[in-house]
């Protein structure tokens, strides 16, 4: 009796140890199940925030892109407008410089025919203005004639400007356009101008 009451204790006893390490396995078994769902849990959390990211990556790359590419298409069209603008100024520059050099050549054509014309004016005046120096000293010749023939005079008399006055007419002695100073001389030689070239040709 002893021995058997000492085996069913025994076997109680591995029953008791048994259900406990079932019970612990069991509690083991739940908790990793536990542990793994959470795990799978923020497995797929994680998956759908990298997902989630992904997209709002994109979607914001794309914006990104989107808002470049627009950008390029305004900077691009803009680059051509001034592109085109500098073309025309460029093409108005070139033509601007040829009328520039045109009006240049003119202007050098119309200046030198200036400069000849004045050229020639100066010549004339200065033609006329010996001329009426000579014609001048005509004038004066012939008052000199009349002078020295009413008044007796010889050859080597000097009148004086006012001896040849009422000889001239309206009473006024003659003068040089060019500024020039006559001299009368003597009865008997040509009065002379000091401008060089208003010289009375002899008689």
């Amino acid at each position: 009796m002893n021995a058997k009451r000492w085996f069913v204790w025994v076997c109680l006893a591995l029953l008791l140890v048994t259900e406990a390490l079932l019970f612990h396995a069991n509690h083991q078994r739940d908790q990793a199940w536990s542990d793994l769902r959470d795990v799978q849990a923020q497995l797929h959390a994680a998956e759908r925030e990298r997902d989630g990211l992904k997209n709002s990556n994109a979607g914001q790359q794309a914006a990104t892109i989107a808002s470049l590419r627009k950008q390029n298409d305004l900077l691009s069209a803009k680059l051509n407008g001034l592109q085109a603008t500098a073309d025309r100024l460029q093409a108005e520059s070139q033509q601007t410089a040829q009328h520039l050099n045109t009006a240049r050549s003119a202007l050098e054509l119309q200046q030198a025919s200036l400069e000849a014309l004045q050229a020639e004016r100066q010549r004339a005046a200065m033609v006329a203005n010996a001329t009426t120096c000579i014609n001048n000293l005509r004038q004066i010749e012939a008052a000199k004639d009349q002078w020295a023939l009413e008044k007796n005079k010889g050859a080597a008399d000097v009148p004086a400007v006012q001896d040849l006055l009422p000889y001239l007419k309206d009473n006024v002695f003659p003068v040089c356009p060019d500024g020039g100073i006559y001299t009368l001389n003597a009865a008997g030689e040509l009065p002379a101008c000091s401008v060089p070239g208003h010289v009375l040709p002899p008689q």
